[in-house]
């Protein structure tokens, strides 16, 4: 048999040489580019808005890949607003699992006596941070109490907070908005998320404004100064003036008939005030009185316990965190984290920090504050936020992560957004906005179906005006 020559041995023949290039040409559009060019499209949108790209960084990696496909700026320190929350309910998760629950609970200094329905002594409320505490669970808690036979309590209700152990908390230290929900500080006995609702009703009979108290408050009285508009409802809450004196509200300002039924909810009161208020007012709407006061102080060791309320399973909490991103509930579970008791700022940094050691990964950029990202001082990197994603993509607890996380389109913060869009039901992501802040960060589905991690930063006087970009880049990798 013939054998080509060396020289013929060295040269392929034509035909070779193009399925050999073609095979190299699918193997390079097939490998993801490890490039720091930003995308045409978001460009644009950065320059429209007039926010340089040095203002932005951004990683954009499959799950399944080793590098990323898009890296600008991925190294730099930078405020996440509340995209800091992944960081806090990856944590807790893993840390806690999703099955952990808070207790709260209600003890006595002895126990119901059988058949007599008063209780000479006093009566404790002991909490241990629950973030979820609503009304109604508070409620059923009372409930409880009441089901045993107890109607009278003599001596004091005590507020037992020792779960935390905080610094002191100003409301209007981050925006000067101390009657803001979102602004009220953690709590180990965190009650209604310690705020109340109001519903402002336009009356076109009347042509005035109702104001409905939709939470029990023993002697709360609203003073209704508010007038009715026939304009447009636009920044309808920016509208309203909210003072108070004691238990007293007073509203003033315009209210749009335009604007329909409207909630507004406020945390007007301290911590002790709220819960009194919320206390006297469900106990005795269930038959009850109490006779003495209400103060802070410790359960003694040998207090029995005569009713007690478990929060949903951490699961729940999660979504509900993330979907919403609720700044005190966050708080609340960064405190739980704490591997110390009582619980503290402190020690919850220590014990993430030693978790992320443990996996391993390195962020070096990392400040945390109060991990909700309601917070001027915290930081991280793009990078930093897209490591941690993709680690939380290879977790046992991936699945409840993620489903806390806004779908596009569909629900949550992402409800009103990127709908008719290629992501539209196939991301989901971590919104973050503060003042000079715009943020997101989580998983999207391409075209294809494969799943990329994206993390997109804005830290700019205009980032307000960042979300076109944000939004191009995600619909740039769900077209892909």
């Amino acid at each position: 048999m013939h054998q080509p020559s060396l020289s013929q041995q060295s040269v392929p023949q034509p035909r070779y040489r193009l399925a050999a290039l073609l095979a190299a040409l699918l193997v390079f559009l097939a490998t993801p580019a490890w490039g720091s060019e930003l995308p045409a499209s978001v460009s644009a949108a950065l320059k429209d808005a007039g926010i340089p790209e040095r203002s932005v960084a951004v990683v954009v990696q499959g799950v399944d890949q080793p590098q990323p496909l898009l890296r600008h700026n991925a190294l730099q320190a930078m405020n996440p607003a509340s995209t800091m929350k992944l960081v806090t309910t990856y944590a807790a998760l893993e840390l806690l699992g999703p099955a952990y629950t808070w207790k709260t609970e209600v003890l006595a200094d002895a126990p119901a006596p059988n058949g007599q329905s008063q209780l000479s002594g006093n009566v404790y409320l002991r909490g241990s941070g629950d973030p979820r505490l609503a009304l109604e669970q508070f409620w059923l808690l009372l409930r409880q109490l009441r089901a045993r036979g107890v109607t009278s309590i003599d001596g004091d209700l005590v507020l037992d907070r020792s779960a935390f152990s905080l610094p002191a908390h100003d409301p209007a230290a981050f925006d000067n908005e101390p009657l803001r929900p979102y602004n009220a500080g953690p709590d180990a006995l965190l009650i209604n998320l310690k705020s109340i609702r109001l519903t402002l009703h336009p009356d076109g009979e009347r042509k005035a404004v109702s104001v409905l108290s939709e939470t029990p408050g023993d002697d709360l009285r609203v003073d209704n100064r508010l007038l009715m508009t026939a304009d447009a409802c636009g920044d309808w809450r920016e509208r309203i003036k909210v003072k108070v004196d004691g238990t007293r509200i007073e509203l003033s300002g315009n209210f749009s008939a335009a604007c329909g039924d409207k909630a507004l909810s406020l945390s007007p009161w301290p911590a002790d005030v709220q819960v009194e208020q919320l206390f006297r007012a469900l106990w005795r709407e269930l038959g009850g009185t109490l006779r003495g006061t209400v103060r802070d102080g410790l359960t003694p060791s040998a207090a029995h316990a005569l009713a007690v309320a478990e929060s949903p399973p951490l699961a729940e909490v999660v979504r509900e965190i993330n979907k919403y991103s609720n700044n005190v509930m966050a708080r609340q579970l960064f405190l739980t984290l704490s591997g110390e008791r009582p619980a503290s700022p402190d020690g919850a940094r220590r014990r993430i920090t030693a978790w992320l050691a443990g996996k391993p990964l390195q962020l070096p950029q990392l400040v945390l504050d109060n991990g909700s990202g309601l917070s001027r001082s915290e930081r991280i990197s793009a990078e930093g936020l897209a490591q941690l994603l993709l680690a939380a993509w290879k977790s046992p607890v991936m699945p409840e992560l993620m489903a806390s996380l806004p779908l596009a389109g569909v629900d949550g913060t992402l409800k009103k957004r990127l709908g008719n869009s290629a992501a539209t039901g196939r991301a989901h992501l971590k919104t973050g906005y503060l003042e000079e802040v715009r943020a997101i960060a989580g998983y999207t589905l391409d075209s294809r179906d494969k799943r990329w991690v994206v993390v997109f930063l804005i830290n700019d006087p205009k980032s307000r005006l960042g979300k076109p970009a944000i939004d191009a880049l995600l619909k740039w990798v769900a077209e892909r």
